[in-house]
């Protein structure tokens, strides 16, 4: 299992190199402010960053009590990535709706273009991560 040093350091990552791509992408698709889609981003990426470290501690729980490992499959990733974003979806459809003052039909659209956005990325990201960092019981599981 990962070390909560880890985790954080892994949530902080996650989170920081998103927004540096999600505010420029969601102002340029949304056409508006790269500010209010910063503020949008910030507080999402802040709520995020808290749920990623639990989700992730509770997933690899869940992975090492039913397989003995952490070590996770091409669909554990989608299933880690797709259970991760309708977590997030539900916390934050209203607020952004509430924050940039649209209806909360728009904010599902916003909300749901995001959740690909980060899913596609959290993929990426994961598989990056794992490889940079591997633990050294995938060595042995391999």
């Amino acid at each position: 299992m990962r070390s909560p040093l880890d985790r954080l350091r892994h949530a902080l990552s996650f989170e920081l190199i998103a927004l540096l791509v999600m505010i420029p992408l969601g102002s340029f698709a949304f056409g508006m402010p790269m500010q209010d889609i910063g503020v949008v981003g910030i507080v999402a990426a802040t709520l995020a960053t808290l749920w990623n470290m639990l989700y992730n501690l509770l997933f690899d729980l869940t992975l090492r009590r039913m397989r003995g490992t952490t070590l996770k499959t091409g669909p554990a990733r989608v299933l880690h990535a797709v259970l991760f974003e309708i977590g997030l979806l539900i916390v934050l459809m209203p607020f952004i709706a509430w924050y940039l003052g649209i209806s909360l039909w728009h904010a599902l659209v916003m909300d749901v273009s995001f959740a690909v956005f980060y899913m596609l990325y959290a993929l990426v990201f994961n598989w990056a991560y794992d490889r940079l960092f591997p633990l050294p019981e995938w060595q042995t599981a391999r």
